[in-house]
């Protein structure tokens, strides 16, 4: 959700998500923790973030599910 906007408020992720504040907040933190995401208060609001790095990451993953994909297929 993050990689298709600058930032996300927290609350519309997790509406989309269908998950409790608790489980996205121990997700945001994992990906904190890795230098993946941000989070920003601006008036008692949290808007989440990729970085850089985080963006760089899910491409990486994205291009190692493609040639999955791609090898899966060849396979058939």
């Amino acid at each position: 959700m993050l990689a298709a906007v600058d930032a996300m408020e927290f609350s519309v992720v997790r509406e989309a998500l269908d998950v409790s504040d608790s489980v996205l907040s121990k997700h945001v933190r994992v990906l904190q923790d890795a230098q993946y995401a941000s989070v920003t208060k601006v008036r008692r609001r949290a808007w989440l973030a990729l970085t850089p790095e985080g963006r760089q990451a899910l491409a990486g993953h994205i291009a190692a599910l493609r040639r999955i994909v791609e090898q899966a297929e060849a396979d058939r």
